[in-house]
């Protein structure tokens, strides 16, 4: 399979209509139908179901447009990573979760600016699993990654710290004043249902809660007496007088890690996870 053939399966599966996927590529329709066609002789199956009204995958079709995908995502990191090596880059890209690690990552960052020789660090701040695929594709270097809740499959990592979990609840509510709670007492508040984030693939769980993808918008709906969350507890710090934090005593404990892909010669890089496993 060629490459260019593959970001054409992948136009049009992801738009289902081979004359948008034909406009988002610049090309002509009659081409990109020919290209399709042998794709699929090639592979000597059937990658999507063609009638006058709709185009539709077919199971094979959905195989190939994630793997196809995997695909382009490493082409694209390679061609990034092999020009940031011939240009001896003196900037590395970190991405991070936004409103997470606050305390950490600042440690982090003026340690490792008084390293001789550091590069200039850009952050890359994000919503809920896009850290993964931005290594992945290359997009940054290393990132602060956080489990269980974030995978960290293909990537290498080391720990940087452990902490407790904490609920966050509208400062007016009944059980803000207390000491600490239980998931159990926090799961079971029907006027707060709790917010639902969403998995890697980007589909949200089923539940009564509204669904969030990041923190300025989970605290808003929590001081709107809308939701509520169990999150980690450097998470919860620095809250506006309308949300209160309560430790969780039998939530399980969250790792923060620092992530980089396992083909990363970046000196920068090798540099940063010294000084972050160093603190």
């Amino acid at each position: 399979m060629e490459i260019r053939e593959l970001r054409y399966f992948v136009a049009v599966a992801e738009e289902l209509h081979f004359g948008k996927a034909a406009q988002r590529l610049e090309i002509a329709q009659p081409p990109l139908s020919r290209a399709i066609a042998r794709l699929e002789r090639r592979l000597a199956v059937t990658l999507l179901e063609r009638t006058s009204r709709r185009v539709t995958l077919t199971e094979a079709g959905a195989v190939l447009l994630s793997e196809a995908r995997s695909i382009l995502s490493a082409v694209a990191a390679a061609e990034r990573r092999t020009r940031q090596a011939a240009h001896s880059r003196s900037r590395l890209v970190l991405a991070v979760k936004s409103g997470t690690a606050g305390e950490l990552l600042a440690k982090l960052l003026d340690a490792y600016r008084a390293e001789p020789n550091a590069a200039t660090v850009d952050l890359l701040l994000c919503e809920a699993h896009q850290q993964q695929e931005l290594l992945r594709n290359g997009q940054a270097d290393v990132a602060l990654l956080h489990l269980p809740f974030d995978s960290t499959a293909g990537l290498d990592t080391e720990m940087l710290c452990t902490e407790g979990q904490v609920a966050i609840l509208p400062a007016s509510h009944r059980l803000a004043s207390r000491s600490q709670i239980r998931v159990a007492e926090v799961t079971a508040l029907p006027e707060l249902p709790m917010a639902r984030w969403p998995d890697h693939g980007g589909s949200y769980p089923e539940g009564p809660g509204p669904e969030v993808r990041n923190l300025t918008q989970l605290f808003q709906l929590i001081a709107l007496g809308r939701t509520t969350v169990i999150i980690p507890e450097s998470a919860g710090t620095g809250l506006s007088r309308d949300l209160a934090a309560v430790p969780v005593l039998d939530a399980p404990p969250v790792t923060t890690v620092i992530a980089w892909p396992s083909q990363s010669r970046l000196r920068a890089v090798a540099d940063l996870i010294r000084v972050a496993t160093r603190l």
